[in-house]
């Protein structure tokens, strides 16, 4: 089922524009604020994957507000 809030259990999806273009992933997730690395490696898939992410100086912060909705894969963008 599709939601609009982000949660720790999000990281490590996938994140993707209005278009369906993938811009980057979940890469960590603190103090209430997913960030997204829009370009990870498979080092970095992993570490997220498996809870370990830390959120780089290449990392941006998600605001809430452009996010359409979340499934079991992906983060889903607004226009």
């Amino acid at each position: 089922m599709a939601r609009t809030k982000l949660t720790e259990d999000d990281q490590g999806k996938r994140v993707v524009n209005a278009k369906g273009k993938e811009i980057g992933m979940i890469s960590d997730f603190r103090n209430g604020a997913a960030y997204v690395n829009p370009d990870p490696g498979i080092t970095d898939s992993i570490r997220s994957k498996l809870g370990w992410g830390d959120a780089g100086d290449e990392d941006y912060r998600l605001e809430s507000r452009r996010v359409e909705r979340v499934d079991d894969d992906k983060v889903f963008l607004k226009r």
